[in-house]
């Protein structure tokens, strides 16, 4: 099915997206930047300069991180982070269903794989 995708600006700072939700949701399931990095195919430097820059966008950090060592470094995600996360699944699911019959008829109208398009009127590509 079409599917809504949401980008909220938030300025002057920055914005968040599904491509952060998606990695605080990974921190949140692993317990670690490298691991929710690994799984969205990107660098731990790329997941940790986003982790930084949503860490100084909101007025809490929403993610926390621990130091290595005997016990192991990582990561979690503050109280603040899932709420900030929440919030965000909660809008984008609600923009979802606000939508849906216009998803629906837009999904509706694409083309069948394979099928040739129609030609458009007064396309002076296809005059005669």
């Amino acid at each position: 099915m079409a599917r809504l995708t949401i980008r909220i600006d938030l300025p002057p700072a920055g914005q968040i997206g599904p491509g952060k939700a998606k990695l605080l949701e990974l921190i949140g399931e692993t317990g670690s930047i490298s691991a929710a990095g690994r799984a969205l195919d990107m660098s731990y430097r790329r997941a940790w300069l986003l982790v930084d820059a949503m860490n100084h966008i909101f007025k809490e950090p929403v993610v926390s991180t621990m130091l290595g060592g005997k016990a192991g470094g990582g990561a979690r995600l503050t109280p603040f982070g899932k709420e900030v996360l929440h919030h965000y699944r909660r809008l984008e699911a609600k923009a979802t269903q606000a939508c849906k019959a216009q998803l629906i008829a837009l999904e509706s109208a694409l083309a069948k794989p394979g099928a040739t398009p129609r030609p458009v009127a007064n396309d002076p590509d296809t005059a005669e």
